[in-house]
């Protein structure tokens, strides 16, 4: 039986029947039913590569270990609950290891065959992250596609296979405290299946809201990056997204510009990336969503599970009632960041501190 019962009551999320942060305000703001999280993809990450894997090593015994990796995450966890974290986003096929790859992904860090199959080693280590998170209270963003390891999917079919076996197996753990981000960021054009884009995820979505157990089925959304809410937010584009993306227009093209309503209309919550945002830019793009019809005529959480280090972006976020995810890349030396592995998954630098007291401070957490 779960512990943690994660669900959805207009605007906030509870646990176990209740708001997270139960009566909770800060600077007159309400904190009660949000859901402050960090970015934690990497804490189920192996890679297939014999020659990639070498990278990421640890420094005290020269070779990589998955099973480490894992144990050290989940001692952590208590850790971000006392500071007010109430969720973690993971992924089944990782994120960016390292800076600057998004292009170029040799690694193979997948919960799937290319036939989309599961892989029961990597299950094995998802599950218990998933019960640690469980019987500490802390609710899962599980991701299952990102951009750079889809391309080792083989086919269209595949992809859909792949969302029906993680959708029957979540659901036949039991565990509810875990809910689904089908692929991060759909709307950069670097996915190679059509199906993971702006104009079809919505399919996937709705795919799997159809999968039930015992009349239970789980909160599913897709998350895009803050790009198709800019132009109508007033927000100024910068002339490249960075790491060899293509210019802003050729971007803009690629992902019909702002064609997200669909997937929008389809998802539990909305869930959203700060990424490249200042607070300033923060404030406007929740407003425009918040302002939009996909919005107003069904109110849902709205959500940032990824943006920077930057815990200004977090004050302009959580007055709109909005919250939060940290996300810091590191420098796979296992000190910084949480996404460079091998991973300190310690509060082992000024940026983390900054963050996890933050939370702790508008959450009220003891911690």
């Amino acid at each position: 039986m779960s512990k943690t019962r994660l669900t959805i009551d207009g605007e906030k999320f509870l646990i176990n029947g209740e708001p997270t942060y139960k009566g909770r305000t800060f600077q007159g703001k309400p904190v009660e039913g949000l859901l402050f999280n960090t970015r934690m993809v990497q804490a189920i990450f192996d890679d297939e590569n014999a020659d990639s894997i070498k990278q990421w090593a640890y420094p005290d015994t020269g070779t990589w270990d998955a099973d480490r990796n894992v144990e050290e995450f989940i001692a952590a966890l208590p850790t971000y609950y006392g500071k007010g974290i109430r969720a973690v986003t993971l992924n089944l096929q990782g994120g960016m290891p390292i800076t600057g790859t998004e292009m170029v992904q040799p690694w193979v860090n997948s919960a799937f065959t290319p036939q989309g199959e599961l892989k029961p080693k990597y299950l094995a280590r998802l599950e218990k992250v998933l019960r640690a998170c469980d019987e500490q209270g802390i609710a899962v963003m599980l991701g299952y596609y990102y951009f750079g390891q889809d391309e080792n999917m083989a086919d269209e079919a595949a992809i859909i296979r792949g969302v029906d076996n993680a959708t029957d197996w979540l659901l036949d753990t039991g565990l509810e405290n875990v809910m689904v981000e089908i692929n991060n960021e759909c709307d950069v054009p670097l996915y190679e299946h059509e199906i993971l884009t702006p104009s079809r995820v919505h399919e996937l979505v709705n795919r799997v809201k159809t999968r039930h157990r015992n009349g239970r089925r789980l909160l599913v959304a897709a998350s895009t990056t803050n790009w198709p809410y800019r132009e109508q937010a007033g927000v100024p584009l910068p002339e490249r997204r960075g790491n060899g993306d293509p210019t802003t227009e050729e971007f803009l093209e690629k992902i019909g510009r702002t064609k997200v309503t669909d997937l929008l209309a389809a998802c539990d919550f909305i869930l959203f990336h700060g990424n490249g945002l200042d607070p300033d830019g923060i404030d406007k793009v929740i407003r425009s969503i918040k302002a939009s019809s996909v919005f107003t005529d069904n109110p849902r959480p709205i959500c940032i599970n990824e943006d920077s280090t930057l815990v200004a972006n977090m004050d302009a976020a959580f007055p709109h009632y909005v919250p939060w995810g940290y996300y810091d890349q590191g420098k796979n030396n296992y000190h910084d960041g949480f996404q460079s592995p091998p991973v300190n998954w310690g509060i082992s630098t000024p940026e983390k501190t900054a963050f996890f007291n933050r939370v702790a401070e508008i959450t009220g957490a003891a911690g």
